[in-house]
């Protein structure tokens, strides 16, 4: 069946991708609320709480455990490094690569932080039974191998 005009607005996807565009932008609105009193933007929480617990990644691998775009994600480094938060280090085994990694004092607010918005978080996933919670997971995955 050819899509038209006319018959496009009654597809059957279209109440789910919007069910999943509201989901994902009502937790997206609640998860930057739990930054108001830090110094932090959502996009350095995300690189401060993916650098937590490692020994530094490459930014390709950031980009990869982020929702960070590769154009976006220098600029949040050089801001989180401006602030102390995190420095860059040659790879020596191959120039072409940066490892990231935090600094003391990025490693202390990742200390403070990360604990600080799960606990954040955990008070509306803690609505949602196990049970709900493991259906929407394999839901939530098939549909991104439909994407894929």
């Amino acid at each position: 069946m050819t899509i038209t005009a006319s018959n496009a607005a009654k597809q059957t996807f279209i109440p789910l991708a919007r069910a999943l565009a509201r989901a994902y932008q009502a937790f997206a609105s609640y998860d930057a609320a739990g930054y108001q009193n830090s110094d932090l933007t959502v996009s350095q929480a995300d690189v401060l709480f993916t650098l937590g617990n490692t020994a530094g990644l490459t930014f390709t691998e950031i980009g990869d455990l982020t929702l960070i775009t590769k154009g976006t994600l220098t600029g949040v480094v050089d801001r989180m490094s401006s602030k102390g938060l995190v420095k860059r280090l040659a790879i020596t085994s191959d120039r072409r690569y940066t490892k990231v990694v935090l600094t003391t004092k990025g490693n202390k607010l990742f200390a403070i932080e990360f604990p600080r918005q799960i606990e954040y978080l955990k008070k509306r996933f803690d609505k949602i039974d196990d049970n709900t919670r493991q259906q929407a997971i394999t839901i939530l995955n098939k549909l991104v191998d439909s994407f894929d």
